[in-house]
């Protein structure tokens, strides 16, 4: 079993930047980040590999965030600049482990392992 705790969301103005951090107990395989609109489907936003630090974006991320990964700490981030509005959401860290079944790296099923949410508000 694995715990992320994520921290790092807030409040910021249009062209801001905020600096999300996922914390994870144990050793992943793949970590990535969803946001999520009440009442909306999960979001993949960033995607990368633990081992080796293969990264996926989502089109709509257009060269604005990068996420990575220090596997010391074995906590993930995701550096988004340039926010807009759109970007907010609550954000949610995700992670599987060496075994758990894979449906694809944007699909939410491929990650067994949840964070709580963090709340990113981008307005004026």
């Amino acid at each position: 079993q694995v715990q992320l705790v994520e921290s790092g969301g807030g409040s910021v103005q249009p062209g801001g930047s905020l600096r999300l951090s996922c914390a994870a107990s144990g050793d992943t395989r793949r970590m990535a980040w969803f946001r999520q609109v009440p009442g909306k489907k999960h979001e993949v936003v960033a995607m990368i590999m633990s081992v080796d630090g293969r990264t996926e974006y989502s089109d709509f991320v257009n060269g604005r965030f990068t996420i990575s990964v220090d596997n010391s700490k074995r906590t993930a981030y995701l550096q988004m600049n340039d926010l807009t509005p759109e970007d907010t959401d609550v954000y949610y860290c995700a992670a599987s482990v060496i075994g758990d079944p894979f449906y694809g790296w944007d699909a939410p099923l491929s990650y067994k392992f949840w964070g709580q949410g963090t709340q990113v508000t981008v307005s004026s």
